[in-house]
């Protein structure tokens, strides 16, 4: 990707940020404008972002690009996939048991105070899972 080719995606990432919320601002603040200016936002930050990486990946292959050197082997990837299956499932279950126990200490404190410490325990045993996967994680990242 050449020089020209970063510096217009930098700028085009750079105005569809600028221009919606400076359309926003120029005009009446109603809430359908802010709804209009957020989606307008996110078309022009996404369609460019997609544009970058068709932009990306499409260059030349060449020969000495398609050889394999013996760091990036099945074993590399999966090992990248296992670090990463271990790291976002460790997370969606402690939010699901932070979510629970959170709620169900909040109820347990608006009724007794006193059981403050005892329901922060339980909310930070649950929130110990994802820090366990995010270990194992960068376990399995070392290794690789």
């Amino acid at each position: 990707m050449s020089m020209l080719v970063k510096f217009t995606l930098v700028i085009a990432l750079l105005l569809s940020i600028i221009v919606p919320f400076s359309i926003y601002f120029l005009g009446e603040k109603k809430r359908s404008r802010y709804k209009a200016t957020v989606g307008l936002n996110s078309i022009l930050f996404f369609g460019t972002m997609t544009i970058a990486a068709i932009m990306m990946l499409g260059g030349n292959a060449s020969a000495a690009d398609v050889t394999v050197t013996e760091s990036a082997t099945l074993a590399t990837g999966l090992g990248y996939i296992g670090a990463a299956l271990v790291t976002g499932l460790s997370c969606i279950g402690g939010g699901i048991a932070v979510a629970s126990a959170a709620s169900a200490a909040l109820g347990a404190i608006s009724e007794d105070s006193s059981i403050f410490g005892k329901s922060l325990v339980f909310i930070g045993l649950a929130e110990g899972v994802a820090l366990y996967g995010l270990i194992i994680s960068f376990m399995i990242l070392s290794k690789l």
